[in-house]
């Protein structure tokens, strides 16, 4: 088949690039489009496909602040021309699925969330942005939830990244999506022994407000217990200014420091509520438990008391408890690197593959009728 890849933009290697990646190895053919391309700042596995971008790639300053055009997406997806493709499959977080194929191809979508900023997330974005934006947000994110809506209709079968990402395609959309957890690469993960095990507790992850980093840092200041954090955004200098004595904030740092750290860290600690959550899984790889808040993705892969805690509402004093609770729980690192690999990408490349081919015979099935 001729297949066409659609994905939002391509200006990292994120968890949805991950997911990109593994369909890059599924369709070695595939061509991509998206709105936005910095070669630089994606992997070879990417770059090896021809990449084609919509008009969003050659206005001003696009790379870095290509989320300024969101309302001229839904037009530049719709220039796309598909005529020539049997299969079209968009990965959806940002604007994606929205584009037109012809009547006789098959359109699935890998659904890592509906669009967070004018759905689930839309007060949170509003809340911590400038005068201006939220002057603009309300009109322009009605036009965009309008369309979103209208256009699920142009996809023939969902698949979602977790049941809490599914159930937001039954809320919003009205349809339903086949569960596909997407693949992490939990063989490039290793556990150590106990004797080369540290003193301190890991939260790992982009430093934004729904991520609750600062949770974290309130917590272990409070109990004076050493917790190192990696990973850089918005929220970077403030949380080294609020951070105590026992609390290190490491900033943005290269694999193999991650890696070291997830496999020697006492536990995870994962306080924000994610669509379905890498890290978690990374560090069960690791042999390392996690704590985490109990919703989201988080739910649908650590083990309650077996390769983890949960703690139930994002506060410093439910999350001081959780880390109390872990340290009574008789934890067998075999049962996390066990649980991690029931994620691993050939699992993913094998459901994928599956779904895409029921979601063809389905269609052909209509078409017969």
């Amino acid at each position: 088949m001729r297949v066409a890849i659609i994905h939002y933009w391509l200006v990292g290697m994120r968890g949805g690039e991950k997911v990109l990646e593994a369909l890059c190895n599924i369709y070695p053919c595939a061509d991509i489009y998206t709105h936005v391309y910095d070669i630089a700042a994606i992997s070879d596995v990417i770059r090896k496909h021809k990449v084609h971008t919509t008009f969003i790639d050659g206005l001003p300053y696009s790379k870095k602040m290509y989320k300024k055009y969101l309302p001229l997406m839904p037009m530049a997806l719709e220039q796309i021309d598909l005529n020539e493709y049997d299969l079209v499959i968009s990965s959806e977080s940002g604007p994606a699925k929205g584009v037109i194929p012809t009547s006789t191809a098959v359109h699935v979508c890998y659904c890592h969330s509906p669009m967070r900023y004018i759905w689930n997330m839309y007060n949170r974005y509003y809340d911590s942005s400038g005068l201006m934006t939220r002057l603009m947000m309300p009109p322009l994110a009605h036009y965009l939830r309008t369309w979103d809506v209208a256009t699920a209709n142009r996809v023939d079968d969902f698949a979602a990244n977790s049941a809490t990402v599914a159930q937001r395609i039954k809320s919003y959309y009205r349809r339903d999506a086949e569960v596909i957890h997407p693949p992490v690469d939990t063989a490039a993960f290793r556990p150590v022994a106990a004797s080369e095990l540290g003193d301190y507790h890991l939260m790992v992850g982009e430093l934004v407000g729904y991520k609750r980093p600062d949770l974290a840092v309130e917590a272990f200041n409070r109990m004076k217990a050493k917790l190192l954090v990696i990973g850089g955004g918005e929220m970077l200098d403030h949380l080294r200014k609020i951070a105590g004595p026992t609390v290190t904030i490491l900033g943005p740092q290269p694999f193999d420091v991650l890696k070291h750290h997830y496999a020697r860290c006492k536990a995870l600690i994962f306080p924000g509520e994610e669509d379905f959550g890498i890290v978690p899984v990374e560090a069960m790889a690791s042999g390392r438990p996690v704590i985490a808040f109990g919703r989201g993705g988080a739910t649908e892969t650590v083990v309650r008391d077996r390769t983890g805690v949960f703690f139930g509402t994002q506060t410093v004093e439910a999350l001081i408890d959780a880390v109390e609770r872990l340290e009574r729980i008789d934890f067998d690192p075999a049962d996390a690197v066990a649980r991690a690999g029931e994620f691993r990408t050939e699992i993913f490349m094998e459901k994928f593959k599956s779904f895409v081919v029921r979601s063809t015979a389905s269609r052909a099935q209509v078409g017969v009728a």
